[in-house]
């Protein structure tokens, strides 16, 4: 077996796909709206198709020697596999981006993957050529994301094209010292007599040296000629919900507690502002002028007509009444203490806060408990507890809501929005307001601060980062392309001003966004095009910035280049955000099937460009090789997951998650990483990271298969840690690590661990630790054992396995196999 073996990996490698003029007919050109009729309704797949047609490895070698293209001229990105033969494909990390086939000299000065990056790293000379290959092309941005290196660039010239406006670049060109080439639309311009002197070399005479043509990532310090109006001050404005229902849960002291410890971390200057709303039947307001002895509660009964008592004196300089402010957050976890009010006025609570904004433009933070019960806005279940398996009402039931939220927008105000609920609060109608004013959206099922630990700790971590992290204020963002490509969707939470231009009321480091493009022209006459994202925002400290990101990728005129440069996690994110809008203004179904159709397509295309294949084989370029892992685990994702009880809220949220989330972040949504912990040894592959050694043991296949019961195994899903602790796992690792003598003493609810002076203990806290540090906000972390109820929640994260409602890998792999050869 082990020479057969040899033999067919031999032939594999001698041999790829030949490419021929054979093409499908144009799907992708219609976004996701693919055929859907082959994919049946049902989950099933042909025993039959599994043993007697699967072909043995003289078999497979036999229909492999027909591919006539030599193994030496591809790259390793193009090399064929066979899925239904090789299922071990997990990488050995995490997938890392393609990289674009570029000279040396360009490929160092692109934009990093992680700020800027496209589906495809080799884009296709035609819009023909891309619906040949049935892959979406699309951009996916990280644009405000936290850089530990940023050149920040000061001149009175800002350098641009006269014609497209496009920042100068490390991509254009000189035609001499005194003109460039613009790398979009290609007009040629003249070079600003300033732009000759380079401060960093302090030279004279060489502008191709400047930081700007020397960096794909940089930031300008904007003069007024990028300002409306002068740049608006940092401000502040909290919107509480202080119900029965609120009261009862104990949010209120966490959030008081947070705001007190980070009051002087906001980010901000001198005139930062800030203000406070509680509300629960009546809207309540508190007057912190400076001068008072003690806040001055306002109450606002008639929640029909809001109006404010004081508008002078609701919103203050945070520097000039501090003590107040302190005095408010102290005593306001106490003050509706003994409520009975159940009601909840959020909509009238929420026209105030934008009266109160209207002004200045800045932030909004809402915290919201339960449904909306009295006033404008108010809404009813729409929740059938014995249904939860149905997939109705992902949509919003009020427009009430996104019209809030473009107001908002007009005014430079973006509101952000914790959910803190342990019954449904219809977060499809809510989350409109966040969606469309560029704000946040947290979500904390189950909250309560005594019996829900971990929830209570993740969201005192949450705010931390939150009230912490940078900000930009009153901000647009605009994303050019080369001459020939054109933009037609963007995804993220925005309000889309026109074809090119986003309005991002406030702009966060934790922010994603994702664009669709088309070929519109072809690109013959060029080897290059380039992206170039460019966001104007306000600084914290009342700084006009722009930030440019810009990105050059090759033109390719053969469909096996364009295969070649295919960034899978780049496409699977990019459906990913078509599939949440799919499901709202179709069905989950419709975007189901053709999350299995662009498999269905990519692949068929793909294989049809090689002869004499079996029709027993389901062969993927390298670079598309866990595409169809990647899309099984997406529908077994809570966003599109059917025949399994999800609540309402919990699938809603996944999808605002999949549309706001930045690409790093989303991917461990989606596939989640396993590894096994019990034997961290010092012979494990090991990083350093602060000067402390941290331990990196293999990816595991997310199938039950890999576990065992004498192991201990950590899943790390992005916003949540589970620790699985097998049965007969060794004493000493539980001992050392969960601090309890065996298994049985390991308690149900467990979501720390203990700093035990043992080698283990540190091996595995400094593992954790690094993975937490890793990621914005933090993530729970769950310790699971076989009689916990949470089990259900860990295994449904195996998404190789089998379950009532969905296939396994191997039968996914069958059921796209059947429909290529249909």
């Amino acid at each position: 077996m082990k020479k057969h073996k040899e033999i067919f990996d031999q032939r594999v490698t001698e041999h790829c796909h030949r490419l021929s003029s054979q093409a499908l007919n144009d799907l992708m050109s219609k976004g996701l709206e693919y055929q859907t009729a082959r994919v049946p309704s049902k989950l099933t797949y042909s025993p039959l198709l599994c043993f007697s047609q699967y072909p043995g490895v003289n078999q497979l070698s036999s229909s492999l020697g027909g591919l006539n293209l030599q193994h030496s001229q591809q790259p390793e990105s193009l090399r064929p596999v066979n899925l239904t033969h090789d299922r071990n494909i997990l990488p050995v990390s995490s997938v890392p981006a393609p990289v674009p086939n570029l000279n040396s000299d360009l490929r160092k000065l692109n934009c990093s993957p992680d700020s800027f990056r496209c589906t495809l790293t080799n884009i296709p000379q035609t819009q023909a050529l891309l619906n040949k290959a049935k892959l979406p092309l699309g951009l996916l941005l990280h644009p405000f994301r936290d850089l530990t290196q940023l050149p920040v660039i000061t001149s009175s010239t800002i350098v641009r094209c006269r014609s497209c406006r496009t920042y100068i670049n490390p991509f254009v060109s000189f035609i001499d010292q005194r003109r460039w080439k613009c790398n979009l639309c290609y007009r040629v311009n003249d070079v600003p007599e300033e732009f000759m002197y380079n401060p960093l070399t302090r030279s004279y005479g060489e502008p191709h040296k400047r930081p700007e043509v020397q960096n794909s990532t940089v930031e300008f310090i904007a003069s007024s000629d990028y300002m409306l109006r002068p740049p608006q001050p940092a401000v502040y404005l909290f919107v509480l919900d202080v119900s029965h229902n609120a009261v009862e849960a104990g949010y209120l002291t966490i959030v008081c507690q947070s705001l007190l410890e980070n009051l002087d971390k906001l980010p901000g200057d001198s005139r930062t502002r800030i203000g406070f709303i509680t509300f629960d039947s009546t809207v309540q307001f508190y007057n912190l002028q400076e001068g008072l002895s003690q806040p001055q509660m306002l109450i606002v009964s008639d929640i029909d007509d809001i109006f404010l008592p004081t508008p002078d004196s609701l919103l203050v300089n945070l520097h000039e009444s501090k003590e107040l402010i302190k005095d408010l957050l102290n005593a306001l976890p106490n003050m509706f203490t003994n409520t009975r009010e159940t009601h909840s006025a959020l909509g009238p609570a929420l026209q105030a806060a934008f009266k109160l904004m209207s002004p200045t433009g800045g932030r909004i933070s809402v915290f919201q408990t339960q449904l909306p019960s009295l006033g404008a806005g108010l809404l009813h279940s729409r929740e059938d507890p014995n249904q939860r398996s149905s997939t109705k009402h992902l949509g919003p039931a009020t427009d009430f809501y996104k019209k809030l939220a473009l107001d908002c927008s007009g005014q430079q105000t973006a509101v952000d929005l914790f959910l803190l609920s342990s019954q449904y609060s219809d977060l499809a109608s809510l989350a409109c307001m966040s969606k469309y004013s560029a704000g946040c959206i947290y979500y904390y099922p189950s909250f309560h601060r005594s019996h829900n630990p971990a929830q209570a700790e993740k969201l005192q971590k949450d705010l931390k980062r939150y009230l912490t992290r940078k900000i930009g204020f009153e901000a647009v963002m605009r994303i050019r392309c080369t001459k020939g490509l054109s933009i037609h969707t963007f995804h993220g939470n925005f309000f889309v001003r026109s074809t090119d231009l986003l309005s991002l009321a406030n702009v966060n480091p934790d922010a994603g966004f994702a664009v669709q493009m088309s070929i519109e022209e072809s690109l013959t006459d060029t080897s290059l095009v380039c992206f170039q994202t460019a966001l104007l925002y306000t600084s914290s400290k009342g700084e006009r910035r722009i930030r440019v990101h810009t990105l050059c990728l090759p033109v390719v005129s053969s469909l096996s280049d364009v295969y070649a440069g295919a960034d899978v996690q780049a496409v699977v994110c990019l459906l990913a955000n078509m599939a949440v809008d799919r499901s709202v203004s179709s069905s989950l179904a419709d975007a189901r099937d053709a999350l299995v159709n662009a498999v269905v397509d990519s692949l068929a295309a793909y294989m049809s460009t090689a002869s004499n294949l079996q029709q027993s084989m389901l062969i993927a370029p390298n670079s598309l090789k866990l595409f169809p892992l990647y899309i099984l685990a997406l529908l077994k994702q809570k966003a599109f997951r059917t025949g399994t009880s999800t609540r309402l809220d919990d699938r809603v949220y996944a999808m605002c998650q999949m549309k706001s989330q930045p690409l790093v972040h989303l991917m461990k949504m989606i596939h989640p990483n396993l590894y096994r912990i019990d034997k961290l040894t010092d012979e494990v592959i090991t990083i350093h990271v602060n000067d402390r050694v941290v331990p990196q043991p293999p990816l595991q296949k997310l199938t039950a298969e890999k576990l065992t019961r004498e192991g201990a195994f950590l899943m790390d899903c992005g916003s949540i840690f589970y620790l699985w602790i097998g049965k007969n796992c060794d004493n000493n690792f539980i001992k050392d690590v969960l601090g309890y003598p065996n298994y049985a003493s390991v308690p149900q609810k467990m979501t720390q661990l203990p700093e035990v002076d043992a080698p283990s203990s540190e091996r595995t806290r400094s593992f954790i630790s690094w993975l937490r540090d890793s990621r914005p906000l933090s993530p729970v972390l769950q310790v699971i054992k076989d009689e916990n109820p949470a089990k259900t929640d860990f295994f449904q994260h195996l998404i190789e396995d089998r379950t009532e409602a969905a296939f396994s890998y191997y039968e996914f792999l069958l059921n796209i196999q059947q429909q290529i050869c249909k």
